[in-house]
């Protein structure tokens, strides 16, 4: 059995609640688990410590066992100290996107033309 530790998610429409569970990996997100391990609320402000809570004890166990944490949940681990911090590479996230390049491109073609436009008069003035 492939087990996982990863968030279900709780709460209301556009009010995100997570329990941080283990459970097998062939479940749904938000279906059977095993055991509850801690919670998550990102709604707290980022320096609260009830934003994430967790059973260190358990999770250690779970880890022993062989649960992989899922992305989110090895970020949480990382900043408590069970986990080594991973090398994160991402050389897209600084590039605009696909909108944002075409109007770059449009403002650069205007600016361009401008300056064509008035480099043209002083050409001519300087030719007579």
């Amino acid at each position: 059995m492939a087990m996982k530790i990863r968030l279900a998610r709780g709460g209301s429409k556009k009010r995100p609640f997570y329990r941080i569970v283990a459970a097998d990996s062939r479940m749904a997100r938000d279906g059977r688990f095993i055991e509850k391990l801690g919670t998550y609320n990102p709604l707290l402000p980022k320096d609260s410590e009830e934003r994430v809570q967790m059973n260190m004890e358990r999770v250690q166990h779970w880890l022993s066992q062989g649960a992989q944490p899922t992305d989110r949940v090895s970020r949480f681990l990382e900043a408590a100290d069970v986990l080594p911090k991973k090398e994160r590479n991402n050389p897209k996230k600084g590039t605009p996107g696909k909108a944002a390049q075409e109007r770059a491109e449009e403002k650069a073609a205007k600016a361009a033309e401008a300056a064509e436009a008035a480099v043209a008069p002083a050409e001519e003035a300087a030719a007579e």
